[in-house]
């Protein structure tokens, strides 16, 4: 009886070896992609030809996994001007640019009298996407003195 008793509980303890250790895999599963936002102070809305907005923004990520790069890019729908980084490279419409820095500001410059509206795109390596949308008015008030 003893004989019996031992062979069954060393086929239970078998079986459940088998189960907790055959249901692991070798694979390490480690999460790459995060999301992230991007929060930016207020701009003004107004702007005079040749006048500039500063835009400051901030890289906001849910999680760290140490490859992953960011590209920023941007595009101008409506009136004319343009786009620099806070490093002094001139962005060209619709060009990828490596975002260096979790904080950074952009500087938009008005060359227009219409209304401008740039859509500003930063994109991680895993393809994840975040659009910014900025609209300036012309402020073609006479200063007061």
């Amino acid at each position: 009886m003893r004989k019996i008793l031992s062979k069954i509980g060393m086929g239970c303890c078998t079986i459940a070896a088998l189960l907790c250790f055959g249901s692991c895999s070798d694979k390490l599963e480690i999460q790459q992609a995060y999301p992230f936002t991007i929060e930016t102070m207020p701009v003004p809305k107004k702007l005079k030809v040749g006048e500039t907005a500063e835009i400051r923004c901030q890289l906001k990520r849910d999680g760290y996994y140490t490859p992953t790069t960011y590209q920023i890019r941007f595009f101008q729908s409506d009136g004319k001007g343009e786009l620099k980084m806070d490093n002094g490279t001139l962005f060209l419409p619709n060009d990828f640019y490596p975002l260096e820095k979790e904080t950074f500001r952009l500087y938009y410059t008005s060359a227009s009298t219409d209304q401008q509206t740039i859509d500003v795109y930063v994109q991680d390596s895993f393809g994840q996407l975040v659009q910014l949308t900025f609209s300036f008015n012309n402020d073609s008030s006479k200063d007061e003195e």
